[in-house]
């Protein structure tokens, strides 16, 4: 396992790219969708930091000690960034779906707003990707039994 000061970096840097998405998402969100709520614009801002953070403290995790298999960066990523915006989907729900409807039309496949599941599991597999290939994992080992 490496030191410490790894975990703080993971968690800074995870917060540094998320910081980018969603200054991103603040300033393309009215591109999108007619006066959006700043509200909304301003959740999605802080919301990607948090979700940076989230994802930089579980790469210490590398093998799931209660479940007893490998978290590789790939599911660990997805598994967080999917929860993460499945929360926000459930918490701002008429706002995603408004979104939704502008970014993909009233009458496409896509019109559900659980697409942001899909969405927050590829961001999140891309945050974890960077991260641990910048500051590799924690305890990738297998416990001693």
């Amino acid at each position: 396992m490496k030191s410490n000061k790894y975990l703080m970096y993971r968690v800074g840097a995870g917060k540094a790219i998320g910081f980018v998405i969603g200054t991103i998402g603040f300033f393309v969100l009215p591109m999108v969708v007619q006066e959006p709520s700043m509200l909304l614009r301003t959740g999605i801002f802080l919301w990607y930091p948090t979700l940076g953070a989230i994802i930089g403290m579980f790469g210490v995790f590398a093998y799931h000690p209660v479940l007893n298999f490998p978290m590789p960066w790939w599911l660990r990523g997805a598994l967080l960034g999917g929860w993460m915006n499945f929360l926000i989907t459930l918490f701002a729900y008429d706002q995603i779906c408004t979104v939704v409807m502008a970014m993909f039309g009233e009458y496409s496949h896509y019109v559900s707003p659980f697409i942001m599941v899909l969405e927050g599991a590829l961001v999140g597999m891309m945050m974890d990707y960077f991260l641990t290939r910048w500051f590799g994992e924690g305890w990738s080992d297998k416990p001693e039994e």
